[in-house]
């Protein structure tokens, strides 16, 4: 487009200085090609009266370029227009997307720790929102198979309305400012008193703060690095076990929790009567009642009770798919 308003310059320009012999400077007749096809027509540097053929000419140059000239504004604003329709659309029909949800999780800020918590949730199979401002850190993000994101600020509370806090299980929160983290944890205890909040800290002091103000958990990132690397250091095949269990090309292996609800089909049955291993191939690892501690590698005769969380490991469709039966 920009190439072709390009074209119709230099071939007027030429045109000129053809017919006045190669007398004129070049851009002279670059001026008057622009300004006899915007149609300015004023302070004229070659004199056309009396030149029939500059005069046919910049009567053909007016009518065919001024149609080049338009045909690439038009062009150029259609882009604009339709890249703008195409976004609000867009944005339309996530936002609907998003309002459907219930029980998802939220992630707010996508930096080094949010990237990898967004990750993890997908591969989990787990409905999730993202809220980030940056839209480079959202177009990095896009690869991940059907994200749904909201684009601005965590701390506007309109932007946790719309990644839908009222009908959410979880919100995450990973924002580099330790303040920001602890307003957007007080706002979404305020408006879904339910939800569990876990929230990431750079400063250890803040903690107290963050839990006072509705934090469920508290996540410290240098912290965790800490005990990763000792762990490193001192367990170096149990922790290269659970990286190969995260990484493994086999399948998605998780360990994950189920917990039976009230009006569950397997309350009352024995752990090996719930199908988990037979029709799920989970392997039960653990098991805790509410209130109570947990019981790790319970028998298979264990009866299952409302409200028990049962921690197994499998792979992550077969989680999925006992979750919603369980």
């Amino acid at each position: 487009m920009l190439f072709t308003v390009f074209l119709a310059v230099m071939v007027g320009s030429t045109g000129y200085y053809l017919i006045f012999g190669g007398e004129p400077k070049f851009m002279d007749c670059v001026y008057m090609t622009v300004i006899s096809l915007t149609s300015v027509g004023y302070g004229e540097v070659l004199d056309v009266s009396g030149n029939l053929s500059a005069q046919i000419y910049t009567m053909i140059l007016i009518v065919s370029g001024m149609g080049v000239i338009l045909y690439g504004i038009s062009t150029l604003t259609a882009i604009i227009i339709e890249g703008e329709l195409s976004g609000m659309w867009r944005k339309k029909q996530m936002e609907k997307q998003i309002a459907k949800l219930k029980d998802h999780y939220i992630v707010c800020g996508v930096g080094d720790t949010g990237r990898h918590v967004l990750s993890e949730l997908i591969k989990n199979k787990e409905p999730v929102v993202l809220i980030e401002q940056d839209e480079e850190a959202i177009e990095r993000c896009l690869s991940l198979d059907q994200l749904l994101y909201v684009k601005g600020d965590a701390t506007e509370d309109e932007n946790l309305i719309v990644a839908g806090i009222e009908h959410a299980a979880g919100i995450i929160i990973c924002l580099p400012s330790d303040k920001d983290a602890l307003y957007v944890t007080m706002t979404a205890r305020m408006l879904n008193r339910k939800i569990r909040i876990i929230s990431s800290m750079i400063n250890q002091k803040l903690e107290p703060k963050l839990r006072k103000a509705g934090a469920d958990n508290v996540v410290s990132p240098n912290y965790i690095g800490g005990l990763r690397m000792a762990s490193e250091m001192i367990r170096p095949t149990v922790v290269d076990f659970l990286d190969s269990m995260l990484r493994s090309r086999q399948g998605n292996l998780r360990m994950h929790e189920i917990r039976i609800s009230e009006d569950s089909p397997v309350v009352g049955m024995k752990i090996n009567e719930s199908g988990l291993q037979d029709r799920h191939q989970l392997l039960v690892l653990g098991a805790r009642q509410q209130g109570q501690e947990i019981e790790f590698n319970p028998p298979p005769s264990k009866t299952l009770e409302p409200g028990m969380a049962l921690i197994v490991m499998g792979e992550v469709e077969n989680i999925a798919k006992a979750r919603k039966t369980f």
